[in-house]
């Protein structure tokens, strides 16, 4: 399972970054089945399979988090390999619900600031985003939600998808470049968080020309996600997808780009919301 979530985890099939966790952290149990002689043994092998899947998305802080939670929980505790697998069991446990919780809370946190007959930008696909919305339409508010398609994977047509059966959101689809023609009926933008460090919030390609037209425009910018997503020295890679996403047929002497991830300064984003509370 650990391979297979590798792969699963650098071909992008997941899009939710907490999931990318959650599904790492439980790729672990893996090694539960697997036959040790001395602990260190053991120890050595989780400290290389979390170290792979940590690699396998550099850019994912919740990830890079779980990973060495598992691995501060676990290294020097045990005292045999059957302790040491019964801790690697409850610590999965742990730092899964952990996460789940986490985002549930933020979610929750970020449906508190949705008032009834808001209007609401979403770019790309968050699970947390989506938890606030379904949270704040539960609770009685009528919303309408402005998607953005997110291309060049058109993520956005997923998120349509999840809105579209959640009663009282009004769902409106509108290609990237219309975000301006958007905004100017919405009272909010709502992203979700890939990454923030070192003063940069990090998310989805098209989350920085959003931003700034928001702003120019006067629509403030909520950006929610769980604390995990907040990280002290970490090195943000981008990713850079195949160039086959943006065109079909390679053009002679084009050289396509095609990167995953915006950096925007922190200080542009009006309210983060996470697990903790909210930052404006």
């Amino acid at each position: 399972m650990i391979d297979e979530t590798v792969a699963e985890i650098r071909a992008m099939r997941t899009h939710s970054t907490s999931a990318v966790a959650v599904k790492a952290t439980r790729s672990l149990a893996d090694l539960l089945d697997r036959e040790y002689v001395t602990v260190d043994e053991f120890e050595r092998d989780l400290e290389h399979n979390a170290g792979v899947l940590r690699r396998s998305n550099p850019s994912h802080a919740a990830l890079h988090n779980a990973m060495r939670d598992v691995e501060r929980s676990i290294v020097g505790e045990a005292t045999s390999v059957e302790g040491a697998k019964q801790l690697l069991e409850d610590v999965i446990a742990r730092v899964t619900e952990d996460i789940e919780t986490a985002k549930g809370e933020a979610a929750a946190n970020a449906a508190e600031r949705i008032e009834d007959g808001d209007t609401l930008l979403v770019h790309d696909y968050s699970t947390t985003v989506l938890e606030a919305i379904e949270n704040a339409a539960r609770d009685g508010a009528h919303l309408t939600v402005y998607v953005t398609e997110a291309r060049p994977r058109t993520l956005g047509r997923k998120t349509a998808r999840v809105l579209a059966g959640v009663s009282r959101v009004d769902v409106h689809m509108v290609v990237d470049s219309a975000m301006g023609y958007a905004l100017r009926d919405c009272d909010r933008v709502l992203l979700g968080i890939t990454c923030i460090t070192g003063g940069t919030y990090y998310n989805r390609i098209g989350t920085f020309p959003l931003v700034v037209t928001a702003r120019e425009l006067g629509v403030p910018v909520t950006a929610v996600g769980s604390g995990a997503k907040t990280i002290e020295e970490f090195r943000f890679e981008n990713e850079f997808r195949d160039a086959v996403e943006v065109m079909r047929e390679p053009v002679e002497d084009v050289e396509i780009e095609n990167p995953s991830y915006d950096a925007t300064p922190i200080g542009m984003i009006d309210t983060v919301i996470t697990d903790d509370g909210v930052r404006s």
